[in-house]
């Protein structure tokens, strides 16, 4: 068989050059093709940043924020709470302790005169409820957002002290909040264990008037208690409530002078070891803020 060395020399010019030009083509093809899967369509171009994911900068770890953490992937602001005002009113102050005299005033709460404000508890080991509250409440604050609510906070570690629980109450009032939440953690004997929603006793007496809003806020509290149980996988208080993980007050100012349906959420008790353990940690702190989320959620959108 002929293995072409017999053709002309123009001839065995032309099937050389026929030859190398293929070879180039299928090379410059191979690389366009490396580089529209890795530097478009795919991960980023060498020297370009990974996209950042909004959930990492929420956490500190990816995932979803969607109510009930599972099945989206979608980390971008969603609707379901668009149009929507969230009070979230952090308890105490880390400074109230620096302003004794200031916190000391007493306020009209209607039916009685109370302190403005208190100092809070702290677990064993010195970790303040208003450090617990804040971190809680800013939390929530973000998962909220991404849901599309409008979130107002009564303090964001920005005032020297307070502000006064008439002052929590009015701020709440004046955003026209469609839902409001008092956040704090108790601090009962060692032993006495959970969380509890406190909602807002029928009180009309001098500034207060809560016959409005005590049936929503009472929907509020069981939606909050629901939600909160569910991601947090804490058991409702063992020493308030009698296992509902509810209870009804009529001394609390920032319920008797609300008019928007308000309830608190006092999310464990710092006194005992075990709860502290869990009001310490950061991961179960952020599912403290989902727990919340979901349940001013499904009140909001029910």
């Amino acid at each position: 068989m002929s293995n072409g060395s017999s053709l002309p020399p123009h001839r065995r010019l032309r099937g050389t050059l026929l030859v190398v030009l293929a070879s180039v083509v299928v090379a410059g093809l191979g690389g366009w093709l490396v580089w529209h899967a890795s530097g478009r369509d795919g991960g980023p171009r060498a020297g370009q940043p990974a996209p950042s994911d909004p959930a990492e900068s929420a956490t500190g770890r990816g995932g979803s924020h969607t109510p009930g953490g599972k099945g989206s992937k979608d980390h971008g602001p969603r609707a379901g709470l668009k149009g929507k005002v969230v009070v979230l009113d952090p308890g105490h102050n880390p400074h109230n302790g620096e302003h004794g005299r200031e916190i000391a005033r007493q306020v009209d709460i209607g039916n009685a005169r109370k302190e403005c404000d208190t100092t809070g508890t702290a677990t064993n080991d010195g970790y303040a409820e208003a450090s617990f509250t804040l971190d809680v409440v800013r939390r929530a604050r973000t998962l909220l957002q991404e849901q599309g609510a409008k979130v107002v906070l009564t303090q964001d570690g920005d005032r020297p002290y307070g502000p006064c629980v008439d002052e929590r109450a009015e701020i709440g009032n004046k955003a026209h909040a469609d839902a409001a939440l008092s956040l704090h953690a108790d601090g009962s004997g060692a032993g006495n264990r959970g969380f509890h929603v406190i909602l807002p006793a029928r009180v009309t007496d001098g500034p207060a008037d809560t016959a409005a809003i005590v049936g929503p806020s009472r929907q509020l509290g069981e939606r909050l208690a629901g939600r909160f149980r569910a991601v947090t996988g804490s058991a409702a208080s063992n020493y308030i409530g009698g296992g509902t993980g509810l209870d009804k007050r009529s001394d609390l100012g920032g319920l008797n002078l609300s008019t928007v349906p308000k309830v608190f959420l006092e999310c464990g008790n710092m006194r005992d070891p075990k709860d502290a353990a869990q009001l310490t940690d950061a991961d179960w702190r952020q599912k403290a803020a989902r727990g919340i989320t979901e349940g001013i959620t499904d009140f909001l959108t029910r």
